[in-house]
């Protein structure tokens, strides 16, 4: 997956939340609220030597139970080259769900198991044509007007040329107004291919409410390691509903 670093942790996705996750490729402990929904509609993309790959589509949250998020992803995917025909398709859906196993109330840091599936892409252009599974586990407290999660896990990703791969990033946010905050990122991730490179990326995001259901998201960055051939910039837009 040259094009597509970080593109699956990108899809990787209340009133006044401890913003993480998403526009963040770091995760965070935190689920949606029980009986509450999240919903993004998102674009994101990872510009590499070879061309730009990319999606965008829905990202379904629900609080299925006090600690429990279940979420689905729908992506269509792209990838543009400098040679070659541009193509598009359905990417490869995800279905996940997020257990927060300790509390920061009980132990002083909230910590989840988030474990996410990925199903063969629905076309013959874009995506992988096999299951793929991500096992991380993250950590996070919130602290005044300061938040932080991070943490890592590794994927089961074979078939083709794909090879199993560990993943780790951190970040850190801040609230500079009631409805603005800010954070940074860096994020590395080992390769996902046979004969692949490894990356390490860093990125700034930015959230903003526009009112009580509806939300800003943004993020972008360099890569740092291998960027030619795994990312030299990656970036994520979406609008977020809460209800």
């Amino acid at each position: 997956m040259p094009l597509r670093f970080p593109l699956a942790l990108l899809l990787a996705l209340a009133a006044s939340p401890a913003w993480a996750g998403p526009p963040y490729i770091t995760d965070d402990p935190e689920p949606t609220d029980f009986r509450h929904f999240e919903i993004y509609l998102f674009e994101q993309g990872t510009a590499a030597r070879e061309g730009t790959g990319g999606a965008f589509g829905i990202d379904f949250n629900y609080g299925a139970a006090p600690d429990l998020q279940l979420t689905a992803v729908l992506p269509v995917e792209y990838e543009t080259a400098p040679q070659g025909p541009d193509l598009m398709g359905i990417g490869n859906v995800e279905l996940a769900a997020k257990y927060r196993v300790l509390h920061q109330d009980d132990v002083g840091w909230d910590v989840a198991v988030f474990p996410r599936l990925f199903l063969p892409s629905g076309s013959a252009l874009v995506g992988d044509k096999h299951v793929s599974l991500l096992l991380p586990v993250w950590v996070g407290r919130d602290f005044d007007t300061w938040s932080t999660f991070g943490g890592g896990g590794c994927t089961l990703h074979r078939g083709g040329d794909a090879q199993d791969f560990c993943l780790a990033g951190w970040a850190l946010t801040r609230e500079i107004a009631p409805s603005l905050r800010l954070g940074a990122e860096i994020v590395h991730q080992g390769a996902d291919t046979k004969g692949g490179k490894a990356s390490t990326g860093i990125g700034a995001g930015v959230t903003y409410d526009l009112n009580e259901h509806t939300h800003l998201l943004a993020y972008a960055g360099p890569g740092l390691q291998n960027a030619a051939e795994t990312g030299q910039t990656s970036w994520y837009t979406s609008i977020l509903f809460t209800f």
